[in-house]
């Protein structure tokens, strides 16, 4: 069993910063990717960002380029979100999700959620 843990939410004013972490942790063979989605309250989970784990080749949704930079630590299985120029329409609760985690070799592999982090941004 995988579980994510999530840390770092909480309300910032607009233009301030925060910075996410989601740590993997149990029986971990590899992880294809790691990501944040978001979800407003009366909308559907979107993709904030995403990293693939061997490259590092990161994925962004158009409103947060330039604002937003996901990193991750593979020694760790951490990946972070460093989110920079908060708008307030940036609230919602962040949710981690590490892609194709397998537990050994032969394991093909499942996806994972975190229980997620609520950021608010306020005017």
């Amino acid at each position: 069993q995988v579980q994510l843990v999530e840390s770092g939410g909480g309300l910032v004013q607009a233009g301030g910063s925060l910075r996410l972490s989601c740590a993997a942790s149990g029986t971990i063979f590899s992880i294809n990717a790691m990501g944040w989605y978001r979800q407003a309250p009366g909308k559907q989970r979107e993709l904030v960002a995403t990293i693939t784990t061997s490259t590092g080749r990161t994925n962004y949704a158009d409103s947060v380029k330039g604002r937003f930079t996901i990193s991750r630590d593979r020694a760790k299985n951490t990946v972070y979100l460093q989110m920079n120029s908060l708008k307030p329409e940036d609230t919602a609760v962040y949710y981690c999700n590490a892609d194709r985690v397998r537990s050994s070799y032969t394991d093909s592999g499942m996806d994972y959620w975190g229980k997620g982090t609520l950021v608010t941004v306020s005017s």
